[in-house]
């Protein structure tokens, strides 16, 4: 095995923005962190979850809203869904012209 291929193993002092400080094993002498256990919120309790703008509370709003909502012209019929040759929808076609043309003969 090669000799002196690893760093020096000693104890490094962590210092905090918050002044708390503490000894860990590292291959330098000191570490400085912006937060540490001793001022994060996760770990302090004071962790807060904010829904300022009400983001939650439109989102519901909307889709309650949006769950009577019925399409407007949309003809939905069974005829309209299957799937037909050509011939059939031809015959279709002069059904309903048929149909609307008696329509107009019995309101005249």
């Amino acid at each position: 095995m090669k000799q002196n291929l690893h760093p020096q193993y000693n104890d490094m002092t962590v210092t905090c923005a918050c002044g708390n400080s503490f000894v860990v094993g590292g291959t330098s002498k000191t570490l400085h962190v912006d937060v540490c256990s001793k001022c994060h919120p996760f770990f302090t309790g004071t962790q807060k979850f904010l829904d300022t703008l009400g983001r939650v509370d439109k989102f519901l709003a909307k889709r309650q809203a949006a769950s009577g909502y019925a399409p407007k012209n949309k003809k939905s019929s069974k005829e309209d869904k299957e799937v037909k040759s050509l011939k059939e929808m031809l015959e279709v076609n002069k059904k309903k012209i048929a149909e609307e043309a008696k329509e107009e003969a019995k309101s005249e």
